[in-house]
């Protein structure tokens, strides 16, 4: 692959999440050409990790479908999976990006037919369950993925299990001389959605991620609540796979923390009434026993700081509350001890009342801290590298530059998403659609 897949009127996107779909859709569908790379081997971000959206608690597959279609039939719009921006150098309208491509060892001969991962015995952490599980080392990343395309994991290129993959497909796919690659692409603007990743959660020592088996973070629960799920959509314990009766939800895990992150990462409280709401949905899947269903209920304790809903999001939050089996208590966890049971003891004041608790669950759920994906000022170079502002907390600040008429005080490169800020999926794809719009300006103003 070479320069020759843009040109200088290219708007260049980088991230495929939601927003980087988004934008690159929206750009595309107005006539401009768009190339989006995304460093994983399929589209879609962390959305497409989700269960359910809040509030309505509906399906991301079913957006995520229509995108597909969008995306597949628009000639305007090309992806490049499994490749990651390296630099940016160059000044509006005359940008040119170092991008990095690994090698998928599948080419686009592949049907997804599946063949090649029946002969492979090696196994890997499954990266869409977050390493909750093991997958094949010859895989379609999931379900919705796009492109619809197997990956063979370097890990078995050079053994037995990479040839009995090569030999199995009937369709020539399976290409074990594939080597990482670099390109330059020219472009006239940038979009920025790289997203967002999880807290390391192993950083708050005094709750016991990593040596306790039993406390999980919020996206791997809502992995654990998917029918595709690690679980099969089982609320079971990690540690020895018995039904969860007992959960404990604490909210500000690694967030408005002076030690951790200092920002509120805005969709934590909303998140967790929502794994409630699931968890009141489907209490008979989650037995054996459906007799035992109705006597044994789940019972869910949020602690928190404070919950943040506004504006349609209150009227969630009533219906969480008024549920019998939600327990709310004010709170700011100080520590997680287990006993010899696996169980999970949660300890702390009560700022209501101001009494002391050491309560005992079967499972805990951390609600974790938002971060950037990518620290952008690693990979600017040259001219632009004054375009951005870069907060206290890694995000990159919206731009209010603007195109005169001269075309002085230019910008060329826009953030959307959760590179810009911490977002839910609604206004994430507003600032995509917003970032669009200014890129297009550029593009219409050489």
């Amino acid at each position: 692959m070479s320069d020759s897949v843009a040109s200088s009127e290219t708007i260049l996107v980088i991230g495929g999440g939601i927003s980087g779909v988004t934008a690159a859709l929206e750009l595309a569908e107005c006539g401009k050409d768009v190339v989006l790379i995304e460093k994983n081997p399929a589209l879609g971000g962390r959305v497409v990790q989700l269960y359910k959206y809040f509030p309505k608690l509906c399906r991301p597959t079913c957006g995520q479908e229509i995108n597909l279609r969008r995306i597949s039939t628009n000639r305007n719009l090309r992806v490049i999976t499994m490749a990651e921006i390296k630099q940016i150098s160059g000044t509006p309208g005359n940008y040119m990006a170092k991008i990095n491509i690994k090698p998928r060892y599948v080419n686009e001969n592949c049907t997804a037919c599946g063949e090649c991962a029946k002969v492979v015995n090696t196994e890997i952490d499954d990266p869409h369950n977050y390493h909750m599980g093991k997958i094949k080392a010859a895989y379609l990343p999931h379900d919705y993925a796009y492109p619809k395309r197997y990956v063979i994991d370097k890990s078995i290129v050079n053994i037995e299990d990479g040839a009995a993959a090569k030999a199995a497909c009937q369709y020539d796919a399976v290409d074990l001389t594939m080597r990482e690659q670099t390109i330059e692409m020219r472009a006239a603007a940038i979009i920025i959605t790289t997203g967002w990743r999880p807290y390391d959660a192993t950083k708050i020592q005094p709750y016991g991620y990593g040596r306790f088996p039993n406390v999980v973070t919020s996206v791997e629960f809502e992995r654990m609540l998917d029918e595709r799920g690690p679980t099969s959509g089982k609320l079971v314990r990690p540690s020895d796979g018995k039904p969860v009766k007992n959960i404990a939800f604490i909210q500000c895990a690694g967030s408005r923390d002076n030690n951790h992150l200092k920002h509120c990462s805005r969709i934590c409280c909303m998140a967790t009434l929502k794994h409630c709401a699931c968890i009141a949905e489907r209490q008979v899947d989650n037995l054996p026993d459906e007799s035992d269903a109705k006597s044994t209920p789940i019972k869910s304790t949020i602690y928190y700081i404070d919950i943040r809903t506004i504006d349609r999001f209150e009227d969630f939050e009533r219906k969480v509350r008024a549920d019998k089996n939600v327990r709310f208590v004010k709170s700011k966890v100080a520590e997680i001890t287990q006993d010899n049971n696996q169980n999970l003891i949660v300890h702390g004041v009560d700022t209501h009342g101001y009494k002391r608790y050491a309560d005992e669950y079967d499972l805990v759920v951390l609600a974790i801290g938002m971060q950037p994906s990518l620290d952008i000022k690693q990979i600017m170079h040259g001219e632009n590298t004054d375009e951005l502002t870069i907060n206290e907390n890694g995000f990159i600040e919206s731009n209010n530059g603007y195109l005169a008429a001269d075309n002085s005080n230019q910008i060329g490169i826009f953030a959307a998403g959760c590179a810009a800020d911490t977002l839910d999926v609604n206004r994430a794809v507003q600032t995509a659609t917003a970032a669009a719009l200014r890129a297009m300006q550029v593009v219409n103003r050489k």
